[in-house]
């Protein structure tokens, strides 16, 4: 399996497709992926295969790191564009997110105030108190929809809990009245049993539209595979039917951007 692990809790910088410069903070451990999904894209690879036996790092360990990093970067004049809440797994289930999250704005206040923090997550913890809050103050809170239709979610997106209901992402994502990124993945190809994955058809896109308007967001950031994944019989959109997509939303007066 070609997929690979993230260091913790530092990541980079690395370039984002979509974010620009970009340092990566991973809550999780650096031996093992912990989250409430099991995409069968995912960079990092299945759950199964990736069972962490580090703890997750503390909240002092990550805001010590980050601060040392940032440190050395302003020393030597790098750029920086955003700090970025992803890595192995799902970073919203570190019991002290919202303590990480306050300590990473007071870092990045003091040694790049320009640059933005990010938070890249599946979607499905940000119902809970302390992680709304914490997505509320971020700068891009960019949350995961990749369909509205149950049965590619259960097939693609794999929640690991059988209380994952689409309508209560919805309303969710609805909550944060405005204040929240969507992301979503499109792609092609087939799963390991041979049945179809292509979500660029009408048939997903149109119902994914109408909970946008819904949603109303004040972006929508689409995408397609770029990295290795653990299912290989996937394939990317392309460019063409990503720039479809992106008109489509854009006409319901919602900015959207492709990264392809």
């Amino acid at each position: 399996m070609p997929t690979a692990l993230y260091p913790s809790p530092i990541v980079g910088p690395i370039h984002s497709r979509r974010l620009g410069i970009s340092l990566g903070v991973n809550v999780n451990p650096s031996d093992g992926k912990i989250c409430t999904f099991d995409c069968i894209y995912c960079e990092v690879g299945y759950n199964a295969m990736r069972r962490p036996t580090l703890p997750r790092p503390s909240r002092h360990h990550v805001a010590e790191c980050l601060e040392r990093k940032l440190k050395e970067m302003k020393d030597i004049h790098k750029k920086l564009d955003v700090i970025t809440f992803s890595g192995n797994g799902e970073p919203t289930t570190h019991p002290d997110f919202e303590g990480i999250v306050d300590d990473t704005i007071r870092l990045r206040n003091r040694y790049f105030p320009a640059a933005k923090v990010s938070v890249l997550s599946n979607s499905t913890m940000a119902h809970l108190p302390a992680v709304h809050r914490a997505l509320e103050r971020v700068d891009n809170n960019i949350l995961k929809l990749d369909t509205v239709d149950f049965d590619y979610i259960r097939r693609v997106d794999r929640p690991t809990s059988p209380a994952y209901n689409i309508d209560d992402i919805i309303s969710t994502l609805r909550s944060f009245h405005g204040n929240v990124i969507i992301q979503t993945m499109f792609m092609k190809g087939t799963d390991i049993n041979g049945q179809d994955l292509n979500n660029t058809s009408d048939r997903y896109v149109t119902p994914w539209i109408e909970a946008l308007k819904l949603i109303r967001p004040k972006q929508v950031m689409i995408y397609t595979i770029d990295r290795d994944t653990p299912c290989h019989t996937l394939q990317k959109a392309t460019h063409e039917e990503l720039n479809n997509i992106r008109d489509r939303v854009a006409a319901e007066g919602i900015d959207c951007t492709a990264a392809y």
